[in-house]
């Protein structure tokens, strides 16, 4: 019965049905996509039929979702994107041009493992232009579920954000205390130690931010008064390496750099608990471009040339 209604399912379905939710009203979306009002209704209730449920309810000031409308929404949305994504593939193809790959990263990634990564990507795919955005979670994702971005690189976002999205891990990352070289509290293992520092904080939209919470309360600690909330690493840096010695609470691949080159340190301070896993972010049941695949492999070899692996 699935793979009938799924046969009998056409584009002006699926486009009827996402431009009535996006504009709310009947009448706006047949405005949208050259429609008479009728003629969307009518298609909403063919779709409504062939699936066996309410899709949307209807009055005066508008539509509202169903609880079967929700669940069908996402599904619909990526087949729209995916087709427009295939028509977009096509065109550069008769173009000569090759499909490009928009990549959303996490600081952390885009400061250790995304440079190695793109240079193997250039050496499989040259011709293939590449934008890159960093930023943070749960913003990365809602472009990468509207289909603005092809893949999202970092830590896994909340259950609630993950939401018609696939995840696969690429390793797991720890959250660290880094100073500058030579700081006081170099050596120091202990929490307590550190409030008489500046401590530099994710804000509550970081995706370590949970991690960091748990594991201070697990920890008996209540947080820093003296602390600032960022997640700009040309800040966190600054601040770490600057005149007020602060104390980053961040990921280790942000400054795996500056601890190679003995610029900063990190305290010995177990935070095992706030380890988490990295990993890719696509949309769910999607087929992956030539360039998705091909960058998945880059980011293979990258972590292969580094020595690291899954968990």
């Amino acid at each position: 019965m699935e793979y009938n209604a799924a046969r009998r399912i056409k584009m002006r379905h699926l486009s009827a049905f996402v431009e009535t939710v996006r504009c709310g009203s009947l009448k706006a979306a047949a405005e949208r996509i050259h429609l008479t009002q009728p003629a969307v209704s009518k298609t909403l209730k063919d779709l409504e039929e062939i699936l066996g449920a309410q899709l949307l309810e209807r009055d005066r000031g508008g539509v509202a979702l169903t609880r079967e409308g929700t669940v069908f929404r996402q599904f619909a949305e990526q087949s729209l994107a995916a087709l427009g994504l295939g028509l977009a593939s096509l065109d550069a193809l008769s173009a000569g041009r090759a499909t490009p790959l928009r990549l959303g990263v996490l600081p952390s990634v885009a400061a250790n493992l995304l440079p190695d990564a793109i240079v193997r990507f250039n050496e499989l795919s040259p011709a293939t232009l590449v934008s890159v955005e960093d930023g943070r979670i749960n913003a990365l994702l809602e472009r990468l579920r509207s289909g603005e971005l092809d893949l999202v690189v970092g830590r896994m976002g909340r259950p609630e954000t993950m939401v018609g999205l696939s995840f696969t891990q690429l390793y797991s990352e720890q959250v660290v205390f880094a100073v500058v070289k030579n700081h006081p509290l170099n050596g120091r293992s202990d929490l307590t130690a550190l409030s008489d520092w500046l401590m530099l904080f994710p804000p509550k939209d970081a995706a370590i931010r949970p991690h960091v919470e748990s594991y201070l309360v697990a920890n008996g600690h209540g947080g820093w008064r003296n602390r600032i909330e960022t997640v700009s690493d040309a800040f966190g840096r600054s601040m770490t390496l600057g005149q007020s010695r602060a104390v980053w609470i961040i990921s280790y691949g942000v400054v795996a750099r500056d601890i190679t080159a003995g610029r900063m340190e990190v305290l010995p301070i177990d935070t095992s608990a706030m380890n988490g896993p990295v990993g890719i972010m696509a949309r769910a049941e999607e087929q992956p471009t030539p360039p998705v695949r091909l960058f998945r492999q880059a980011l293979h070899d990258a972590l292969q040339n580094k020595g690291r692996g899954d968990g």
